[in-house]
């Protein structure tokens, strides 16, 4: 199965930086490295991952 990783429009695109990449998986989102793309991934199903991307967008993960 071939995977579209995406990264964020907001990466700068240099290859030192540190950035994750997304991608459709069957069921879910798979998060992988920029820099090790033949490295491991995360799978999170795609409900689970709805609600961390709010959590995310309203602070609630933001450091003190």
């Amino acid at each position: 199965m071939m995977i579209n990783w995406r990264k964020s429009s907001y990466s700068g695109g240099s290859t030192d930086e540190m950035c994750v990449e997304l991608g459709e998986i069957a069921g879910g989102v798979g998060i992988r490295d920029s820099r090790d793309p033949d490295g491991g991934r995360l799978v999170v199903p795609g409900d689970q991952f709805g609600r961390l991307l709010h959590r995310i967008k309203a602070g609630a993960l933001d450091r003190p």
